[in-house]
């Protein structure tokens, strides 16, 4: 009785075109599986003190974090390309609060490093379907399909610096087990997606696979390659933010934890704002266009954000986020209609880069920290961006109505 009410409850707006309540639980859901991710960024001053770590280990757990998150993503998209599997989203948000659980009680650093992996594997599990689930729920308006479906997941890694700071923090790392609560809820929001997507599934056929464009398969090879680059460095910039930024401005301002937490919120809330004007001026102006000015155009801010003092590196690093998370979805739907019919593999593929460069990326500035300093990590950071330039050989698409 309850399936019948909840899928019938959505099914109308499927049919009329774009379905928003669908889109709207896809991002809600996002939204509470990143808060819950970003608590293992944002517990990091905590597990340092606590487990007496030096920055190479913080870098392994976030390693061991990203990997587990994008190793599997490519091969769940794959899978689910052929047999979709809509219960699954339900699945992965399960495991991560298994790893919640966890990583609110690990007594040694093995375990600790478990805890995240199964936190990782939940989200490899969420985002190829949930992605697949949001180009369906799009109704043709791809773009902002996908940064409504991704604004949800940049404001959940915002609000968990907020939480550690003013949660974790002061409770202790045993308070991490509160935020399961977050967990049940996306459940029981992504079980409702399912039942939407096994009607959907069910009732209407799948269209018809039409190319946007007819491009040689070197063609296509080449610009899949050079969006990868874009997202190696869009991600390892990222990762030298989400993982260092409050130590940085700790080591060079002196700022406190809590302060520092604060500024690494509005450098995510910035982003979070980013991806979601990407996608639509995407659908209108073209994707290559938006790629041009969020990844090339952050440069100039990022080579000048290690040289400034505290307000101007508050206001710089919202610039930064801004504009650079703007590109995700301009790539991934870029890269959908280069491979068209592969939506989850391409999602999976993405979405699992974006993990395991960042883990990658997280794991070396760690090293390079610890050799080094933290400024010098942002002095070689900021030239990241300037892989941007490649976008020059990416192909020009039919832009979207």
């Amino acid at each position: 009785m309850t399936a019948v009410t909840d899928t019938a409850a959505v099914r109308p707006s499927a049919s009329e075109g774009t379905a928003w309540s669908i889109l709207v639980m896809l991002s809600l859901s996002h939204m509470l599986n990143d808060t819950m991710q970003s608590l293992v960024a944002a517990s990091y001053p905590i597990l340092k003190e606590g487990f007496s770590l030096d920055f190479g280990q913080i870098g392994l757990i976030t390693l061991c974090f990203q990997v587990t998150a994008s190793v599997l993503q490519p091969v769940v998209g794959i899978v689910t390309d052929r047999h979709p599997m809509p219960f699954s989203l339900a699945a992965g948000m399960a495991s991560t609060l298994i790893g919640l659980l966890l990583l609110a009680s690990a007594p040694t650093y093995a375990v600790l490093l478990i805890s995240v992996g199964l936190i990782g594997t939940g989200s490899s599990i969420f985002h190829p379907e949930s992605s697949r689930m949001a180009r369906l729920a799009s109704g043709g308006r791809h773009g902002l399909a996908q940064s409504l479906f991704q604004v949800g997941g940049n404001s959940g890694t915002a609000i968990g610096p907020l939480l550690a700071a003013f949660v974790v923090l002061p409770n202790g790392r045993t308070s991490v087990a509160w935020f399961a609560v977050l967990a049940l809820i996306g459940m029981t929001l992504l079980t409702k997606v399912g039942l939407w997507g096994r009607e959907h599934r069910r009732t209407r056929p799948a269209p018809k696979v039409r190319p946007t464009a007819e491009l040689p398969r070197a063609v296509v090879i080449r610009a899949v390659t050079v969006l990868m680059a874009l997202v190696f460095s869009k991600q390892v910039y990222l990762a030298s933010v989400s993982s260092y930024y409050t130590f940085y401005l700790i080591d060079t301002f002196h700022v406190s934890v809590k302060e520092a937490q604060v500024y690494l919120f509005l450098f995510l809330g910035a982003a979070a704002l980013g991806t979601l004007v990407g996608g639509p001026i995407g659908d209108r102006i073209g994707r290559k266009a938006v790629i041009w000015v969020s990844i090339l155009g952050v440069l100039p801010f990022s080579l000048m954000l290690p040289h400034v003092g505290l307000g101007m590196t508050a206001v710089l690093s919202v610039v930064i986020g801004l504009i650079l998370s703007s590109a995700f979805s301009a790539i991934l739907v870029f890269a959908q209609e280069l491979v068209p019919g592969r939506i989850g593999m391409i999602a999976g593929l993405f979405f699992g880069m974006a993990f395991g460069f960042g883990g990658l990326g997280a794991a070396a500035l760690g090293e390079l920290a610890d050799r080094t300093s933290i400024r010098f990590v942002y002095e070689v950071c900021a030239f990241l961006p300037a892989i941007g330039i490649l976008t020059v050989f990416l192909p020009n698409l039919k832009k979207a109505r």
